[in-house]
This record gives C-alpha cells, structure tokens and sequence, in this order.
C-alpha cells in the first residue's frame, strides 16, 4: 500500500519537476548571456544597462520560439507528418540557421517605423524606451503561450515600442498611419490565409479525392501541386531570405521559383510512378504522398521565420547596443554577431523548452488535420506573404497560417453540411420506394467523381419537374440540423481575443515598465 501511494506520488510531481528542469535551463541561458556579455565589455558606459537588455533580449528570443515557431511545424505535427521531437528538432535546427545565416547585417531599431527616434529626448531615454518595449514583449508572449494563444511577435513588440514611445515622448511621438495599417493586418492576414488555404484545399479535392479513380487522379495532380509548392516556397526564400545576402527582385524570385518547381515537378512525378503500385486507390493512400513536400514546408517556413523574426528580438537589443557603445540613437544598427547568437539560440532553446504546447494548439486543437489540409495550411502561408509584400499589405505570418488553419476547418465543415444535404434529396425523392433500390442509388453517389454526383442531383430534379426534392426553405433548415463543428469555437474565441488585445496590452505594459525604469534610475 505503501509503495502505491509513493508511486502515485511520483507520478503528481512529474510534470512539476519536469517544469523546473525547464525554467532551470532558461534560467542558465540567461545568466549566461549576463556573464559572457559582461565579459566584453567591461569598460564600457552604460554597461549594466546593455547587460540587462541582452539577458531580456534572450528572454523575448526562448518566447518566440515557443510561441510564433509552433505556427511553422504544428500542421505537421497534427497531421502525423512529423513526430513532435522530430518537428523541434527540424525547427530548432532550421530557425537558428534562418538567423545566423539570413537574419541581416543591419536591423531596423524601431520596429515598422511605428515611433519616430528624433523626439526622444537623449540616448538614455531611448535605451530605457527600447529595453522596456523589449521586456513587455516578452511577457506578453509569455502570457500568450502560458493560456495556449498562437499571437503574432512583431505585433507584440510593435505595442512594445508605441506604449514605451508614448510613454517617454507622448502621442505624437507614434505614426498613427503606420499603426493603422498594423492594425488592419489583424483582418487581412486570417482572412487571406484561411481564403487561400480553403481554396488549395478544395481544388485538390477536386482534382484528386472526389475523383472515381484516386490514385490515377492522385498520380497526374500531386506532382502538380507539389510542384506549386516548390515554385512558391522557392520564390519566398529567395525574397524573405536570400535577399538578406544579395539583393533580388520580384522578378529575379519568381524565375528562380519557377525553375527549382520544374525539377520538383519532374522528381516528384518520376517517384511516384516508380512507386506507383505502393498508391491505394483511397484517400488514405494519397494523403501519404504529402508526407515528403510537408516535412520540407515545415523546414523551410522555420528557415524563412528565422531569418525574419529574430528581428523582433534582436533589433531592439542591436539599438540599445548601438546606444551603449556610440552613445546616440540610431534608426537602423549594425548587428554584432553576438547580439544574433542570442537570438538563434535563443529561439530554438525556447522552441525546445516551451514549445510543444503551442505547436499541439495549432496541430491538433483548433481542426483536426491530415497531411492534405496541413500541405494547404503551409502553402497559404507562402502564398499570402508573397502577395501581401508585393500589394503592400500589412500582413502577420503568426496570424496566416492560424486564419489558414481556420480556413481549412470551416470549408470541412461546410463540405460535410452540403454532403448530408444532398444525401437527404435522395433519401427524400425516393421515399417510400424499395429501401435496396435506394441503397444501391446511395452507393453509386457515394462512388461517383464530383461531376457525376452534380449529374445525378440534376438528373432528381429533372424527374421531380424541374424543382428539387426539397424546397429552399427546408434545405436552410438541413444545413442547420446536419451543421457539424469540426473547428472547435472556444479555441477560435480564444486566440482571436489574444489577436486583438496583443498590441494595447504590450503597449500599456512598456509604458508602465518605462515609468518604472525612469524612475529608478533618474537621480
């Protein structure tokens, strides 16, 4: 008896130690970055604020890679493309490599040029500014992950930035225009990437799994998809990444995509038809032809996430760096390679450490997710931030690949309704004949390609007289009866509250942070 309830015990504490290990491990990150920064610089004025900023920059990094990094893998993970340990393995690798080897020589230092650096007072304002912006950032997002919300870390730290600026130079210190349009990325980039990833999803249902003969369909179309996918994602590298390295224009990207999709196109149709037989003739069987194109997505987003974001946490440590040692305020910064470790490390250890919960959100918790809808999500991910930088549209790749996710749950659930509908027409034109008759109807619908099924409904209401087996009315009153909610709402309500309160809250925390730092060091 005693044994057991040691054993229960044991069991109670697990997840209490294994937390412990974590915050241990982070805590020993920082302290680390305090020592080594310490070291080179001992001489230096203002050392102790640069030491402090470089530990909280190292703070925001391990909170983006445990909150934005699950947007990258976690369709992977949900779809049982990847294991978790596999999906943070290739993210961490692939984010820290986006940082070192993409994320730039130069940052800005004030983030989408939200707050104008010549009304701030002195460079000790704005290391105050830029360290109070940073550290607010990195408890909303702390916050966002400890409740399971997917937020957007460029919006956290642009609040950062306007509620510290506000604080230390009012409001006119803030472009009210520019905000205007982060704020308009709040509708635009879920509406575009659940838009582009419900319609990915729905033409290849289209061309693949509403076809009689799937494998056949799947053998002719999958190369082509995958092929897209290779054109776009190449094309977003070399725009998002590669131009960090040499300068390319949309152009150059675009040509450059177009010819590693070809390859694609031509491996890709080569391998399945070597494998051809391998291929079920069912939608079990071709959704593991998506396996391999997402696995390489999930890498390559990371890749791209790395080059761009780390940004968000190094941009404000670089400025205040640059504050510290030259003694005035810059509107863009050198990136010491110091200050870009920091960030690479910085986001993959919080990837490593705090992430799985956030990638099980977007994998699993929101819609369920085969490796078709999650090859959708991370094409509309691509897509839309090619799109939206060559409209000039604000867009947030936090809040695209949720809205994709979204947008590939709600077309299910609308596909599902409209099925059950029409299986009710036929139920209700044959009603009162010979069941086995109308079981073999059913079956022969439940067979047919997409085109036949439209055939055979129009071939009911031309033998009904020209109007449907049930009117409008009572059809309105199905769609609410057969309504199956396969994206789970409380999910939804939760993440789009974080979405909308991320930019006030992070910015009224800096402020007060402001005050706070003001206070404590003015004479």
């Amino acid at each position: 008896m005693e044994l057991e309830q040691i054993n229960a015990i044991e069991r109670a504490t697990r997840y209490g130690r294994a937390e412990v290990l974590r915050i241990g491990v982070a805590v020993i990150f920082i302290v680390g970055i305090m020592l080594y920064v310490r070291s080179i610089g001992a001489d230096a004025p203002n050392m102790v604020m640069l030491v402090a900023a470089a530990m909280i920059g190292g703070y925001m990094a391990m909170n983006i890679g445990a909150n934005d990094v699950a947007n990258n893998v976690g369709p992977a993970v949900g779809s049982k493309a990847l294991t978790l340990a596999g999906a943070i393995a290739i993210a961490a690798i692939f984010e820290a490599s986006g940082a070192l080897i993409a994320g730039g020589d130069v940052v800005s230092t004030i983030k989408k040029g939200i707050i104008d650096p010549a009304l701030i007072a002195d460079a000790d304002t704005f290391i105050w500014l830029m360290i109070a912006a940073l550290l607010a950032a990195a408890l909303w997002l702390n916050t966002a992950t400890y409740v399971g919300a997917p937020v957007s870390t460029t919006h956290s730290i642009v609040g950062g930035v306007m509620g510290a600026g506000i604080a230390a130079g009012g409001t006119g210190i803030v472009d009210w225009g520019q905000f205007g349009q982060i704020a308009a990325s709040w509708v635009i980039s879920p509406v575009l990437g659940g838009a582009i990833a419900a319609l990915s999803l729905y033409l290849i249902k289209r061309r693949i799994t509403y076809k009689r003969d799937i494998a056949q369909a799947a053998k002719h179309n999958v190369p082509l998809f995958v092929a897209i996918m290779a054109w776009v994602f190449s094309t977003y590298l070399a725009l998002k990444g590669l131009s960090k390295i040499v300068e390319i224009g949309l152009l150059p990207a675009v040509g450059l995509g177009a010819i590693v999709g070809a390859i694609v196109w031509w491996l890709t149709k080569w391998l399945i038809h070597r494998h051809s037989a391998e291929v079920e003739n069912s939608k079990a069987g071709v959704d593991g032809l998506f396996t391999i194109p997402l696995i390489f997505a999930a890498a390559l987003l990371s890749f791209a996430h790395g080059a761009n974001d780390v940004a968000n946490a190094v941009g404000p440590l670089a400025a205040i760096n640059e504050a510290v040692l030259q003694g005035g305020i810059a509107s863009k910064a050198a990136i010491p390679s110091w200050v870009l470790l920091v960030g690479a490390l910085g986001i993959a250890l919080g990837l490593a450490l705090f992430g799985p919960k956030l990638i099980r959100t977007v994998g699993s918790e929101i819609t369920e997710l085969d490796r078709m809808r999650a090859f959708c999500v991370a094409m509309a991910a691509a897509v839309t931030v090619i799109v939206a930088s060559q409209l000039g549209l604000p867009v947030s790749s936090t809040h695209i690949a949720i809205g994709g996710v979204f947008g590939v749950g709600f077309l299910r659930e609308h596909l599902k309704t409209t099925y059950r509908q029409k299986i009710d027409e036929i139920e209700a034109h044959y009603a009162g004949e010979d069941r086995e008759k109308v079981e073999r109807v059913l079956e022969e619908f439940e067979e047919a390609s997409f085109e036949e099924k439209g055939q055979l409904l129009q071939n009911l209401k031309r033998n009904n007289g020209g109007t449907a087996p049930i009117s409008k009315s009572d059809r309105k009153g199905l769609k609410k009866v057969y309504r199956q909610e396969l994206v789970k709402r409380s999910a939804v309500f939760r993440i789009v509250a974080a979405w909308i309160v991320t930019v006030p809250l992070s910015g009224l925390l800096a402020a007060m942070l402001f005050f706070t730092i003001r206070g404590m060091l003015l004479p």
